[in-house]
């Protein structure tokens, strides 16, 4: 469910979100630029485990799960982000989220995301950490089990 509604007060909403902290104003008006706004209603599935998906998706309102293999790992809040190692690796989505409640999130396809990559590099120097951290979560986790 996209649409290419207003975003109120854009630039504050977008430099509150963790991955794009540090972004100048002009940065954060790329973004707003490349990116559209999405509404899911609660209990609509915003990816699917499984199947292809190419957009990056950061939660601004609401609260979404997440389950892989039909088991919680997580609830994502505003300033979460999903999609990310599909929009880098054009491979199927590693869990299924689906909103909680009513969900808004901003959705960057993966031509627009290209192009922030080489327009506001920190970008992408932000998400290679949260993956790295991510990636030592998970690798954290299967230890314990």
């Amino acid at each position: 469910m996209r649409s290419r509604q207003s975003k109120s007060d854009p630039l504050s909403l977008l430099a509150a979100v963790p991955l794009f902290r540090g972004c100048s104003k002009s940065e954060l008006k790329q973004i707003d630029q490349a990116s559209t706004m999405a509404e899911f209603p609660a209990g609509s599935v915003m990816c699917k485990q499984g199947q292809s998906g190419h957009e990056l998706m950061v939660v601004v309102a609401g609260t979404a799960r997440v389950e892989i293999d039909g088991n919680e790992v997580n609830q994502l809040g505003a300033g979460e982000f999903i999609g990310e190692l599909s929009l880098l690796d054009g491979g199927p989505r590693s869990a299924t989220v689906t909103a909680i409640d009513d969900v808004r999130a901003l959705v960057l396809a993966p031509r627009e995301f290209s192009q922030l990559l080489r327009d506001v590099p920190t970008i992408g120097i932000k998400l290679l950490a949260t993956l790295a951290s991510r990636f030592r979560s998970v690798e954290a986790a299967a230890h314990r089990h």
